[in-house]
């Protein structure tokens, strides 16, 4: 079946296009500031195109925060809160088991216990009970004693179960920032701000984001504060939880998520929760338990930091235990006790990492036999994947596949065979031009329930709808994808030149964090570099390189790619897409640069065709000229067999053609190039000196036949014919 999709080529999209009036403005933003042309640039490319706006961009301040009574319904939740709160009511807070809906329940549990609320929290088992508010939960909420449910992160699509709650006696308030269908809970409060009839002005909160308007509304009113008061107590408080909720739900760090990361990030480096400092120590120790030389040095505390080793830690006790655990670690004021939980959601990480790999192999497997060109959904289930890691596993799939995707799992069943009526739990992401929701919606009467995001979302559904699920997903996604949305595409900001890399640049870039979503950490490209150094560290895991473009060098790293796959070596010109980063080492800062990809420039693609094109036309009988340097003499023979043979030596059978024109390609030394090389192949096949088999395009597995007698270069047909060839007296004719 075909998986073309599989290819790793990427289209590169330049952001910049220099005009007349974006060179004015640029220079307007970077001379008003007083800030790098650079720097002014890439403010512009995200959309503050003068000085007033980019200084608003850079220097943010509170009250750049929208008016939280400006959301729907908060005057009604907030009287029903404070009745409970007054009277002493039994209060319960409702969350997601994901790091969003993790920090929004500690937020809120945390403010209510302040305030002098009778309040537990709640969070739904995902492989228990699955996504959002249950009837069985409502249950077993009754029975404790609450007449009262907040939801956080979760509840906006509880039509039936909030119906059901009321007819226990128990009132609900909803806060939620997932899209909104067209009917809503009838609850005291529903509080969205995707509500279509919610003026509030900035959409894109997280759960906890909203949690954090909730609570500066309450404040402000319970306290009789200014907004400004109301809104710095809350920070003071929590803003590294409401942070680590929006980066950890991959919320657009813009407006008032970039003002909520920045205080949070600041907050998290001054930590005093107890929980979360346990949780940094356990990440940075080693799986014994010790700590590692390496984290000597003092942790970054950035965006990506939250999002790739704190966030998977806290996301691993609702994927594979109970989010609970990460609740409590927050929670907990007892040192001890927060090590135990840290300690603990570290080894769950671990086996979710392991989990999620085997998944993976399993879904590559089926991913082969799926037409993806004809189904662009890439819809996959099984009975025994774990519910709390299919979401992972279907991201990646996306990413590798430039494909929606979407992973079932039927885990927990309790017929013992396979029944129609089996309902399995799925989690699917999208890519860009197909919204996921909107998709599910069009399958709604296949489907037991879904929600989430236009780029992901979860649902049930029962074994008997699945095929056709199946083809109503990918019936709507060949009516709505193009096919310029399936190609894997990466963006960079613009084009800079070689010299423009430097120290004091990468130290300007400082003023842009935090970093996310809607606001990235740069990309730039740079034409025509030359590769001075490559190679591998790690045992090949990463590649370490040295540009150069004739006056000055720079170092990179591009990890997770070794320099095999790479197909670059010494001397290649390339085309390269990439970060700016600043070095530490030995107590001195250094420039370098992080690659994102690599391409050859076209100047060398059409050189390498033109050489392919040359030696097909010299097999086929074309004559050549001595100049062109394409005979080989019996010291190329012997030096290219040399090197298979030393080769051998260190356990190295496999070469590409490249590899081997590479090393014969420095000025001054011997230059075997590619129709050379192409001939002496050809030859020492011929005489039985090698064997070689080319296993894929120009990537030759082969072996020594070794013989003390001298060799007759002569006796080769292929050689003779191709010393026939040459072009004399200016004869070149074909």
């Amino acid at each position: 079946m075909n998986t073309k999709a599989e290819a790793k080529e990427k289209n590169w999209i330049i952001k910049s296009d220099d005009t007349a009036d974006s060179i004015a403005a640029i220079r307007e933003i970077s001379d008003g500031l007083g800030i790098n042309p650079i720097v002014a640039k890439l403010l512009y490319n995200r959309g503050y195109t003068d000085a007033e706006s980019a200084k608003t961009f850079i220097y943010m301040e509170s009250e750049m925060l929208s008016n939280p009574f400006l959301l729907k319904d908060i005057d009604k939740g907030i009287e029903r809160i404070s009745a409970a709160v007054n009277s002493g009511e039994k209060i319960t807070v409702y969350g997601d088991y994901d790091v969003d809906g993790v920090t929004a329940v500690c937020t809120l549990y945390l403010y209510l216990k302040s305030v002098g609320a009778n309040v537990e929290y709640y969070i739904p088992n995902r492989i228990g009970e699955g996504y959002g508010v249950s009837t069985v939960a409502i249950d077993a909420i009754a029975e404790s004693g609450s007449t009262l449910i907040i939801t956080v992160d979760t509840g906006i699509t509880a039509i039936e179960e909030v119906e059901y709650a009321c007819s226990l006696g128990i009132d609900f308030v909803i806060t939620d920032h997932h899209e909104c269908r067209s009917d809503l809970p009838l609850a005291v409060a529903v509080i969205n701000p995707h509500r279509p009839d919610c003026e509030y002005p900035f959409k894109e909160l997280a759960g906890v984001g909203v949690v954090f308007k909730f609570v500066c509304a309450y404040e402000e009113k319970r306290g009789n504060l200014s907004r400004r008061e109301a809104v710095k107590r809350i920070f003071s408080e929590y803003a590294d939880l409401v942070a680590i909720g929006t980066i950890a739900d991959v919320m657009p760090i813009k407006d008032e998520n970039r003002i909520i990361v920045r205080y949070g990030l600041s907050k998290i480096e001054n930590n005093q929760r107890v929980g979360l400092l346990a949780l940094m120590e356990a990440a940075a120790a080693r799986n014994d338990g010790t700590k590692s030389s390496r984290n000597k040095k003092r942790t970054k505390i950035t965006s990506g930091y939250i999002g790739y080793t704190i966030a998977p830690r806290i996301n691993a006790a609702g994927r594979i235990k109970n989010a609970s655990m990460a609740v409590e670690l927050f929670l907990s004021e007892d040192e001890h006790y927060a090590r135990e939980i840290a300690e603990e959601l570290c080894r769950t990480n671990r086996e979710r990492q392991a989990e999620e790999n085997k998944i993976m192999q399993e879904a590559n497997l089926e991913i082969e036999k799926y037409d993806i060109d004809k189904d662009p959904v890439i819809v996959l289930d099984a009975d025994h994947w774990h519910h709390g890691v299919i979401g992972i596993v279907s991201s990646r799939i996306t990413e590798k596949y430039s494909r929606p995707s979407i992973l079932v799992s039927f885990e927990g069943n309790e017929s013992a065979t396979p029944s129609p009526e089996d309902v399995g739990k799925g989690s699917g992401r999208s890519i860009k031009g197909m919204n996921l929701v909107d998709a599910l919606c069009y399958c709604e009467e296949n489907l037991v329930k879904f929600g989430g995001h236009e780029l992901a979302a979860g649902l049930s559904v029962k074994r008997g709808e699945l095929d056709t699920f199946r083809k109503r997903i990918n019936e709507y996604a060949r009516a709505n994808l193009k096919k310029e949305d399936m190609v894997p595409t990466v963006e960079a900001d613009c084009r800079i030149e070689f010299e423009d890399v430097t120290l004091s640049l990468a130290k300007a870039f400082q003023m842009l964090e935090p970093y996310g979503v809607a606001n990235p950490v740069p990309v730039f490209v740079m034409s025509g570099v030359t590769v001075n150094e490559i190679s591998s560290i790690s045992e090949g895991k990463h590649t370490k390189l040295v540009f150069g473009n004739g006056k000055f060098t720079l170092s990179a790293m591009y990890f997770m790619n070794s320099p095999q796959t790479l197909g670059i070596y010494a001397g290649d010109k390339v085309d390269v897409l990439f970060n700016i980063d600043i070095n530490e080492w030995g107590g001195r800062e250094n420039v370098q640069i992080i690659v994102r990809d690599i391409k050859h420039t076209e100047k060398q693609q059409t050189k390498f065709v033109k050489e392919r094109e040359r030696f097909e036309e010299i097999k086929a009988g074309a004559r050549f000229t001595a100049e062109e340097n394409v005979m080989p003499t019996r010291e190329d023979f012997a030096a290219v067999y040399n090197l298979m043979r030393s080769s051998l030596r260190i356990g190295v059978d496999t070469l590409t053609h490249r590899d081997i024109t590479s090393r014969f390609s420095q000025p001054g030394g011997r230059i075997i190039g590619y129709v050379k090389l192409k001939i002496i192949i050809m030859v020492l096949k011929e005489l039985n000196l090698v064997s070689l088999e080319e296993i894929s395009d120009e990537v030759y597995k082969f072996n020594i036949h070794y013989t003390t007698a001298k060799t007759e270069l002569d006796k080769s047909t292929w050689l003779r014919r191709f010393r026939s060839q040459i072009a004399r007296g200016g004869d070149n004719s074909q």
